[in-house]
């Protein structure tokens, strides 16, 4: 994961625009001296360097509430919660615990950090993920098999890192910190996503316990949903899609470029519960014609007839949450959807999902409600590069090239996503047939 700007040391210069949120966190950068360091300009002079120490609290500070996040998420699970791996798409709490201090040792510490003692030489094996130029990895399916380093161990390594990295904040020479600070903003973009597979991950596995146990007994349940799907016009045209430039993004939302997008219609609100509830009735999980081929095999071979985590008992349909078992609400957005069910339930209703064009142009206009905070919706994009896209060199730039192939874009966010972690061009992406994941849909048709 990297940032779209054109240097790192020029990102940095919209620090307190970044959509971290530093705002939230305490941690914006102090504008004028940020732009004295960070920009191909002269350092500051010794009397400017009051303003260098308040943006070296700012981002310890930033540093710090991410990493306390993190640990506040996994302050309900037991040592035994933290080691299941429920399936070889998920991983431990442990193990996310673990990998994202790992990337903080390994892509700042190690090379950055004077004098810097890593914590454990094993842990470079055991914890990192897919970073192929960083060394051999333990495979991804056999995380849950790692019951040591135990979760105190984990604990351990964790103030290890939060220790040394404070202190290369504090102690950096300021002329290093145009490289300093960028690596830290993307180690906590990087923590934030991990935020967010630790509650998906453990719905997962606490979804395969027959006892139904809560992660947290007050989860909110009620998601907001439109019941009436109101259509609204798209804005026909070409417009410019992508990162602005303003802020942190990830390198697979530019380069910005123009989109041309036809006559056609969005959903202002989610599809709802009670809506998927019509489709099951009327057959929508046995009517093969609905269906791309891929699809129709799933529900043969995987026995779907619901979304994922619903099943129904005594003529009532439940749904496994983070706060235990709960009756569907039908006036709830739906999720855990995988993209052929979507794609399915659209055919159903006479309709298509968006493009991620589409989906971009009516979150900047303000045209769709409930964009962000409920679930990641599906687009019937497939992922791949932007026009004039080259991934970076190195191991940073293994995190979203080698994936454009296969999957496809989901837009907006999830009420598991951290604050501050969303934005009108984020690109996530997964394989059709995930759907742990809180995932729903809006739909969008065409303008007759």
């Amino acid at each position: 994961m990297v940032s779209t700007s054109a240097t790192a040391a020029r990102r940095l210069e919209s620090a307190d625009r970044s959509s971290l949120a530093l705002d939230q966190l305490d941690a914006r950068a102090v504008g004028g001296v940020a732009d004295a360091i960070f920009a191909d300009a002269a350092l500051p002079s010794d009397d400017a360097l009051g303003g260098v120490d308040e943006l070296r609290a700012r981002w310890t500070r930033a540093f710090l509430d991410v990493r306390e996040e993190t640990e506040r998420r996994a302050a309900p699970l037991s040592p035994e919660d933290q080691i299941i791996q429920s399936m070889p798409d998920v991983s431990p709490t442990k193990w996310h615990r673990a990998h994202t201090s790992w990337f903080f040792e390994q892509f700042l510490l190690v090379p950055h950090a004077r004098d810097y003692r890593v914590f454990d030489q094993q842990f470079s094996y055991l914890f990192n993920s897919y970073y192929v130029a960083a060394g051999e990895r333990h495979a991804r399916p056999k995380r849950g098999l790692i019951t040591r380093p135990n979760a105190d161990q984990i604990t351990a390594y964790r103030s290890h890192i939060d220790a040394a990295v404070c202190g290369l904040i504090d102690k950096a020479p300021t002329r290093d910190l145009a490289t300093v600070f960028p690596i830290v903003e993307i180690g906590l973009h990087h923590e934030q996503q991990h935020q967010e597979l630790m509650l998906t991950d453990i719905l997962h596995a606490f979804a395969q316990n027959p006892t139904a146990p809560a992660y947290d007994e007050g989860w909110r349940s009620h998601q907001p949903g439109m019941g009436v799907t109101e259509f609204v016009d798209l804005p026909e045209g070409i417009h410019e899609l992508g990162h602005d430039g303003d802020g942190f993004a990830f390198d697979n939302e530019g380069p910005r470029h123009r989109a041309f997008i036809g006559a056609g219609r969005i959903g202002r609100g989610l599809v709802t519960n009670g809506q998927w509830l019509e489709f099951i009735a009327d057959a929508g999980y046995t009517t093969a014609a609905l269906w791309l081929s891929d699809g129709w095999t799933q529900v043969q071979t995987e026995g779907w007839a619901a979304p994922g985590y619903w099943q129904s008992r005594d003529g009532q349909w439940l749904t496994m949450t983070l706060g235990g078992l709960r009756p569907i609400d039908p006036d709830s957005a739906v999720t855990h959807v995988s993209y052929y069910e979507a794609d399915a339930f659209a055919h159903w209703a006479g309709k298509a999902l968006p493009s991620e064009i589409e989906w971009e142009v009516a979150c900047r206009s303000g045209r769709i409600a409930d964009a962000f905070g409920v679930v990641w919706q599906w687009t019937r994009s497939a992922y791949g590069p932007y026009p004039g896209y080259r991934a970076v060199a190195g191991a940073l730039g293994e995190y979203n090239g080698k994936f454009m192939v296969n999957q496809m874009v989901l837009r907006g966010s999830s009420l598991a996503t951290p604050a501050g972690h969303a934005r009108a061009s984020y690109r996530n992406f997964f394989y059709p047939s995930a759907r742990w994941q809180f995932t729903g849909l809006r739909l969008a048709e065409d303008r007759a």
